[in-house]
């Protein structure tokens, strides 16, 4: 359903600011966003003297067309949430964690295979969240990783992966906005995609290097784990007679049939695309599990019930995010008004790139979606640099496309961070308190990257992109070697 959006200024961005702090502070997701979006649509009314009974229904509108308009999306994770709940009724799960229990003797080695799980489950960050959390948990609670880190590991490989994947929902999604030329523009995007690109490396930096975590992380590695969070996953019912390829194969037919659907949906349609991946990979589970008594037909439904039972507070969550997206959006035109204030200033060309990422992060961190983010600024930016040197359209693309996976991964009302907090089944706003510091990091570093990419880009496309990488990648790695030092310093003079 069509919105008329108006001209809020300033106003235009209090919905998400609402929302972003009652979230932090009270730590009610659900109470926070519902706040957010009623005072957009107040804000709304009052502009266009809709009165009380139009403000509430209002509301209920734009909930029921986000509802409507990600109805695929939505069954998608509800098919996934039960083949979650059938495959680890199944025992593929607990098949694979006592295959990797026996070889899996460090820490470290949980952590880097949660983290090459998430680089080969690429087709789309839902999927990679749910999934790697609900295989990868019973593992590293056995070697004390806390379920934070865990969920950062999760939230790292998800959205940041799936952003530079060729084949995934999210390059379907960018391709569709970028027209004419569209798949070869976005794999010019790929190596200068500075924050996807930052974020992995500092995945794999912070499990391999000792003492390596700082902020808010450090005192949860410290803690000792819960007996609570131990004796959960042992208390999980499941068959011990299931096997590793009771755990393969649905997740392998899963990714191969939702390639199949993107191709015959077309790349406009991942979400009908996923849920007929998910449909077609429940099928055979059912066909794998029944016939071998794995689980009984009452059973297989009974673990479909749980599974959904289980994603419905997320799949709430997201419904509220996606609505004060489209508040934000459709009504009072928050993302105008932010590029606007960015844009009026008009900085010279080789600043667009750095202009346009933290517009970007403010944007998507705001709004807690990328997918928005990208479609409101990727028509700007081509409209500015449209007779632009080439290579810069490329490098401030890749700094909106970074930027947006800084909200999608950072903001406590993204999906994506939703979903991590919830696989990996930790308090949600510990999740987002202890990832943030690290995500910016990565933003920090992107931002400084980006200034250097600018004024290179007349350079060329491969050398801006040597130079770029080389001194990110270098003041990252400073950086990364040095804050865990000044971190543990300061503790000290504050225990003396």
């Amino acid at each position: 359903m069509p919105f008329e959006s108006i001209n809020a200024g300033i106003l235009s961005i209090l919905p998400p600011v609402i929302a972003i702090i009652l979230a932090v502070i009270t730590k009610e997701v659900i109470f926070s966003l519902m706040l957010g979006i009623l005072s957009g649509t107040v804000i709304y009314s009052l502009f266009i003297g809709s009165g009380f009974f139009g403000m509430m229904a209002l509301t209920m509108e734009l909930i029921i067309d986000k509802v409507s308009a990600n109805a695929d999306m939505l069954i998608f994770l509800a098919l996934l949430g039960s083949l979650v709940a059938v495959i680890t009724r199944a025992g593929g799960p607990a098949a694979y964690a006592r295959w990797a229990i026996r070889r899996i003797k460090t820490a470290k080695g949980a952590g880097l295979t949660v983290s090459f799980l998430g680089l080969i489950l690429f087709i789309d960050d839902y999927f990679s969240c749910l999934c790697i959390g609900n295989v990868m948990r019973p593992i590293t609670d056995r070697h004390k990783i806390p379920r934070e880190k865990l969920s950062y590991l999760i939230d790292t490989t998800a959205a940041p992966v799936s952003i530079i994947a060729p084949l995934s929902s999210w390059a379907a999604a960018v391709v569709s906005m970028l027209g004419a030329g569209g798949f070869e523009t976005f794999l010019k995007t790929i190596p200068l995609n500075l924050y996807a690109l930052l974020s992995i490396f500092m995945v794999f930096w912070l499990c391999i290097k000792k003492e390596s975590d700082y902020g808010s992380m450090v005192k949860i590695i410290t803690r000792e784990p819960s007996s609570k969070e131990i004796d959960e996953i042992g208390s999980m019912e499941f068959s011990e007679r299931g096997k590793i390829f009771d755990l393969i194969t649905p997740i392998l037919l899963l990714i191969v049939s939702s390639g199949f659907g993107m191709f015959y949906y077309g790349n406009n349609d991942a979400g009908k695309a996923l849920a007929l991946g998910a449909f077609i990979s429940l099928t055979a589970a059912f066909l794998m599990y029944i016939p071998r008594r794995l689980l009984s037909i009452k059973d297989f439904f009974y673990s479909m019930g749980l599974g959904i039972k289980s994603i419905s507070p997320a799949l709430l969550i997201l419904i509220l995010a996606w609505t004060i997206s489209s508040v934000c959006h459709d009504l009072l035109s928050t993302g105008i008004y932010i590029s606007e204030v960015f844009i009026r200033f008009n900085f010279p060309m080789p600043l667009l790139p750095m202009v346009f990422f933290i517009t970007a992060c403010l944007l998507s961190f705001s709004t807690g979606t990328s997918w928005g983010t990208y479609g409101i600024l990727i028509p700007i930016a081509l409209g500015i640099t449209h007779n632009g040197d080439s290579v810069l359209v490329i490098i401030t693309l890749s700094a909106i496309l970074g930027g947006g996976v800084f909200g999608d991964h950072s903001s406590p009302i993204s999906d994506s961070t939703i979903l991590s907090s919830t696989a990996s089944q930790c308090p949600h706003m510990d999740h987002v308190k202890t990832q943030l510091p690290y995500a910016l990091t990565a933003a920090a570093v992107c931002v400084m990257g980006y200034i250097l990419a600018g004024f290179t880009a007349s350079l060329g496309y491969g050398i801006s992109i040597i130079i770029m990488l080389i001194f990110s990648l270098g003041l990252l790695t400073a950086i990364l070697a040095v804050i865990p030092k000044l971190n543990r310093n300061n503790e000290r003079k504050v225990l003396s």
